[in-house]
């Protein structure tokens, strides 16, 4: 049998997983997921190794002007599409559709902040924004580097006024495989 991937699900996945893990645990830590995805067909290699490592048939999944992306997704994960509204985990590719992904994403309750989105955004390499986060797993603070369509998810965010502790995770990633994470409870501040 030939199979179109070769990222296997349970070493490649776990792998992948320690990863995310670390970014999440240590905001602003750039780590790369490059090896697991390198295993993925297409253009969405590094979105499909999240997927295949976050995702399965108990959680939903949104994307933003990608059918193709989306059927890829439902097909190696079993999970179903949902709404901006409804989506655990929302993946974007266009920072275009930022202002509406932050405006109707799930924010989580003040009873169970846990059901909050996670939404993975596609950015470039090129850092243009320069300010310091604190917050949960920060150490004081930390100065990052970020591409503008980070700083502007980060605006976004913070415009929707969220009530302590309810938020929005927010995963970067480029296109080469490398992740960093800001948590719903990080903050930036200008550097």
């Amino acid at each position: 049998m030939k199979k179109l991937h070769n990222f296997d699900e349970v070493f490649d996945g776990q792998k992948v997983f320690r990863k995310i893990l670390e970014a999440v645990s240590n905001p602003g830590r750039k780590v790369s997921i490059s090896e697991q995805a390198e295993k993925l067909y297409g253009d969405n290699r590094v979105f499909l190794a999240i997927a295949m490592t976050l995702l399965d048939n108990e959680v939903s999944f949104s994307v933003c002007d990608n059918q193709e992306l989306a059927e890829s997704i439902s097909l190696l994960t079993l999970s179903k599409e949902a709404s901006l509204e409804n989506a655990d985990f929302v993946f974007v590719e266009n920072a275009d559709n930022l202002d509406e992904v932050f405006e109707k994403a799930k924010c989580g309750t003040l009873e169970e902040p846990q059901k909050s989105a996670t939404i993975v955004i596609k950015a470039d390499n090129k850092c243009n924004t320069a300010f310091e986060i604190y917050g949960a797993g920060v150490d004081g603070t930390l100065k990052l580097e970020v591409p503008d369509v980070v700083e502007k998810a980060l605006e976004l965010r913070n415009r929707q006024n969220y009530e302590y502790p309810q938020g929005v995770d927010i995963i970067s990633v480029t296109s080469g495989g490398e992740l960093y994470s800001i948590p719903r409870l990080v903050m930036r501040r200008r550097a």
